[in-house]
């Protein structure tokens, strides 16, 4: 075992390879070289939050402007990220990466975060599935027999790792949890980088939830250094940033300019932007958003948003990536299947349009029509950055100025809030991180939309659109009623196990306790194994 490394997980499987002496060694040095600054660095978000309570608004750093100002690009795209026009995301489960992978996607980022529970299997697992997966010898074969492997042409891979804010608990450097990120991220480039680049593409990663210039400098500074290790060319490692915070809406610009050597673009991450304003404002009773379904991707603030980073990324030549359309097909509902595929479009259409050069979907029955829209758009093109929206004119305040028009809180958002909240916490502790209900693909980002709003509701004394004040009392008599129907949709002998009611005690605690908590991912983290 590594010196000073001790692993809390069970070694089972392939654990043993992929928790190798020496793979263990080379997180552990990367977790003593760079978790200093990935504390300091949650520390200042921390003290941005409160200067926001206090009532300093968010607005384009003064210290950067030369940045923004400067004629500057990144690094050239490698030839198999040219063309990203659909890609599909989802968990680091075997079945769903081969799915993935086949779908006719262009590329599959296969998710150690929002759309995965991060247990301690799903941890390690996805690991190995990841090098058979660059082998391809993965293959998954289901107990009525049916087996799944590859075909001749698959998706291109790219890897999102767990954000700044997590730890492993499982794996412990100096007597402290390894960070989350550099665990996912280090043990993928021990074990599968130098796969990658022998398949003939390379390691590629999103990033998520990034709010400043300077944590992706932190990430930049970490591949540079791994690449130094692992005597791979520096460049070789790209990466495509989340744009899912308002704060990070504010650098851009410096976001790409850190990591321009390794760039491959930036994505407008919807869901988790969308609670990261309600987060960030949750204090100010004049910035409340209304029901979630009424937040769509036309209203201005988020027009602003998903504008300038298309404008942001063209000047730069970088990729500027979609968001993802929530609704998803029924296979034993054709009605439901026909208004999720034109919902779909209508998205895609709205974001090709725009200028976008790559979208994403959830399933893979959504990629042929986000291809149809893009295929329309961009023809024998791999991408549109060459449309360089010189037209675009966006400010600070369009950004921050949150106002819906006609935007209602109803007793039914809440209800939708409190029952898809549950539900999803359920799914998340029993293993699956994305969660088909209702016809909505939901992970993470869009339970933290539920649990904040109710949050921010109650804590600002918002009322309903009859009149009533959504109190902590009104909302546990909406949960009393949603858990009756729950029960009855799963079945008594499903719900009595507790499960269901150790989701709401979760729920709770995110939603209506007196001290907001940051992500609900971190309090769930310490329910499962």
């Amino acid at each position: 075992m590594a010196d000073r490394t001790e692993v809390r997980g069970p070694i089972e499987g392939r654990g043993a390879e992929i928790l190798s002496d020496e793979a263990l060694a080379f997180v552990a040095d990367l977790h003593r070289r760079f978790n200093r600054r990935r504390h300091a660095l949650l520390a200042a978000r921390a003290e941005r939050q409160l200067r926001i309570d206090a009532g300093e608004m968010p607005g384009f750093l003064v210290e950067t402007k030369d940045i923004r100002e400067a004629d500057w690009s990144v690094a050239t795209i490698p030839n198999d990220l040219r063309d990203r026009r659909v890609e599909i995301t989802g968990p680091v489960e075997r079945k769903m990466m081969i799915n993935a992978l086949n779908s006719g996607a262009k590329v599959f980022m296969a998710d150690f975060e929002d759309s995965n529970t991060p247990n301690w299997a799903n941890t390690i697992e996805g690991q190995a599935n990841l090098i058979d997966a660059h082998e391809r010898t993965i293959t998954f074969e289901n107990p009525d027999g049916k087996r799944y492997e590859l075909n001749d042409r698959t998706a291109t891979l790219l890897v999102r790792p767990r954000g700044w804010h997590l730890d492993e608990k499982h794996v412990l450097i100096d007597g402290e949890p390894i960070s989350a990120s550099l665990f996912d991220f280090g043990m993928y480039m021990f074990h599968s980088a130098k796969r990658a680049i022998t398949a003939g593409t390379g390691p590629y990663f999103y990033l998520p939830k990034l709010e400043s210039h300077l944590e992706a400098r932190l990430w930049n500074d970490v591949f540079l250094a791994t690449q130094d290790e692992l005597g791979i060319p520096r460049g070789t490692i790209r990466a495509t940033v989340l744009i899912e915070t308002i704060l990070a809406a504010f650098e851009m610009d410096e976001i790409l300019y850190e990591l321009r050597e390794h760039s491959a673009g930036l994505n407008a991450g919807r869901w988790d932007y969308i609670f990261s304003v309600i987060k960030k404002f949750r204090n100010h009773h004049d910035l409340i958003l209304p029901d979630r379904g009424q937040i769509t991707m036309t209203v201005p603030f988020m027009r602003a948003y998903t504008e300038l980073l298309v404008k942001t990324c063209h000047r730069r030549g970088a990729h500027a990536m979609g968001g993802m359309a929530a609704f998803i097909p029924n296979r034993r509902d054709p009605e439901v299947t026909a208004r999720a595929l034109a919902a779909v479009r209508d998205d895609k259409l709205r974001e090709a349009g725009d200028g976008f050069d790559g979208t994403w979907v959830a399933h893979p029955d959504l990629v042929p029509t986000a291809l149809e829209v893009f295929d329309e758009v961009l023809g024998d093109r791999p991408n549109q950055i060459d449309r360089q929206r010189d037209d675009v004119e966006v400010d600070a305040g369009q950004l921050i100025d949150i106002a819906v028009v006609g935007g209602k809180i109803t007793e039914q958002g809440v209800r939708t809030n409190v029952r898809v909240g549950i539900e999803y916490m359920a799914s998340w502790m029993r293993g699956n991180g994305a969660a088909a209900l209702y016809d909505l693909m939901e992970d993470a980002a869009t339970a933290e939309i539920s649990r904040s709003q109710i949050w921010q509701w109650v804590h600002n004394g918002a009322k309903l659109d009859d009149g009533r004040a959504l109190t902590a009392d009104l909302v546990d008599r909406i949960t009393d009623d949603e858990m009756g129907n729950i029960r009855e949709m799963v079945g008594a002998e499903f719900f009595d196990t507790g499960l269901y009611e150790e989701s709401r005690h979760l729920f709770e605690t995110v939603a209506v306790a007196p001290d907001f908590q940051e992500f609900l991912t971190i309090p769930a983290y310490q329910l499962i194994d």
